[in-house]
């Protein structure tokens, strides 16, 4: 599949919201004044998808496959819009694959941000078009009113200059922000976890582990055709149980025929809840064979902590020296 670039945000560009997965309903105003003047001030407009709105909530808190779909299909095919990013994840943004006209993506490509549940659109949309998507902030996530300099950093970098180092953030945090944004709890940050050091370079894949595993045996799943750096992360209902569902979703990625592309694997932050430690880190990388002889980065600023970091899937990863560089 040959790499399709979008082009890089300049002030003044408009930027539409949709919800692929959960509901606008469950933001609370505060979030969502907060991120529209970060987004203002970062010189960008800000409008929503036409069913994004607090009325358009089901019983699994999100739309309807067709309603979802069609924001996703209006918001590349509108030429005023130039970014596209997300209200939060969920549960269900596999359903609406099927419903994509992914030719129709290909031919107006532009910038599309999101994570976690996000993690299947994007990778969908990279596997059927070749475009480079990018795993980072929801647009939620902007509307932290405490500890959000990394995350807007990151974020600018990537999506307006193309490239950074990504460097460790000096705090972080497992907090439930969105329900007291006045009271938080930071932590210093350690730094990255090196498992195993070495050098290496290629094409980023990845996301949320148990999303993208989601993707297996399907029309969406991403090839690793060529060298592959592999970006994972988890959030705790899925990285719990010791560890072991994480261990089990990684081993089953590792036995894929195209892993012997991988040359390489950084791992997000785990949440407290996960009960995954450096120990444990250590013990499940030392549990899947296939690990071996890869660097392995842990602890590193993308997932569901915060901050978070942004990186373009299909884009490029160079690690050398304990440093990581991403670039589009």
């Amino acid at each position: 599949m040959q790499k399709i670039m979008p082009q890089k945000l300049q002030k003044g560009d408009e930027i539409r919201i949709i919800a692929p997965a959960s509901s606008l309903k469950i933001i609370g105003e505060d979030c969502r004044k907060i991120a529209a003047e970060r987004f203002e001030k970062m010189g960008l407009k800000v409008s929503f998808a036409k069913n994004t709105k607090d009325e358009n909530c089901d019983c699994f808190i999100s739309d309807s496959i067709e309603r979802r779909a069609a924001d996703v299909m209006e918001a590349f095919l509108d030429k005023n819009v130039k970014a596209i990013f997300t209200i939060l994840g969920g549960f269900n943004s596999n359903q609406i694959l099927p419903f994509l006209d992914y030719e129709a993506i290909k031919q107006n490509p532009k910038i599309i941000c999101g994570f976690s549940d996000i993690t299947a659109l994007l990778n969908a949309i990279n596997a059927k078009t070749g475009l480079e998507v990018f795993y980072g902030p929801h647009y939620s996530s902007i509307g932290m009113l405490k500890g959000c300099e990394y995350t807007i950093d990151c974020l600018q970098k990537m999506l307006f200059e193309g490239a950074y180092d990504l460097i460790s953030s000096q705090e972080w945090s497992d907090d439930l922000w969105f329900i007291d944004q006045q009271n938080r709890k930071f932590e210093k940050n350690e730094g990255w976890l090196v498992i195993h050091d070495g050098e290496a370079k290629g094409k980023i894949a990845g996301g949320n582990l148990g999303t993208y595993v989601l993707l297996n045996g399907t029309p969406y799943q991403p090839k690793w055709e060529e060298d592959t750096v592999l970006f994972v992360e988890d959030c705790f209902t899925a990285a719990a149980a010791d560890g072991k569902y994480f261990l089990r979703q990684l081993q089953a990625l590792a036995q894929r025929n195209d892993f012997v592309n991988v040359k390489a694997v950084v791992i997000g932050r785990f949440q407290k809840a996960s009960e995954v430690d450096n120990n444990m880190l250590l013990n499940i990388v030392a549990a899947i064979p296939q690990l071996k002889d890869l660097p392995i980065i842990a602890n590193v600023d993308f997932g569901h902590t915060t901050p978070i970091a942004t990186f373009p899937i299909g884009g490029n990863c160079v690690i050398k020296d304990g440093k990581i560089r991403i670039e589009m």
